[in-house]
């Protein structure tokens, strides 16, 4: 996938680089992990956080026309998130179609210093 990556990295789309972008979560940053809990899923989490951020810099490193984000969307109302959403601020809980617009605008918006960056919905940056 690299090689294609590479090669097509902003041709014809508008933009200066290919955009590889993966959904994580907050729960996978270390540094904001204050309630414990969801072993498996904050391990899987921080596993993709981990190799994201390591193909950012190969990316920078090779001088690639390719930007790596890792976008957290919220919580969004969804079957994965129904068990836990009686501890949601009602704010809190977003649509799918919200949160997709949101994810979209971080993505269309994405300049090369913002490769390998951790994002929330709303485009702040989240520690690791």
């Amino acid at each position: 996938m690299w090689p294609l990556l590479r090669n097509g990295g902003g041709k014809d789309t508008g933009r200066a680089a290919a955009i590889v972008v993966n959904l994580s979560a907050r729960v996978g940053s270390i540094g904001d992990n204050r309630l414990g809990g969801w072993h498996s899923y904050r391990s899987s989490k921080a596993a993709l956080n981990q190799l994201t951020k390591n193909i950012s810099l190969e990316f920078e490193r090779r001088k690639d026309p390719i930007i790596c984000l890792l976008l957290h969307p919220g919580t969004v109302d969804t079957d994965l998130s129904k068990p836990f959403q009686h501890n949601i601020i009602p704010n809190k809980l977003f649509t799918r179609e919200f949160s997709v617009q949101k994810l979209l605008n971080i993505i269309n918006s994405a300049k090369k210093c913002d490769n390998g960056k951790f994002l929330a919905w709303d485009g702040q940056e989240i520690p690791w």
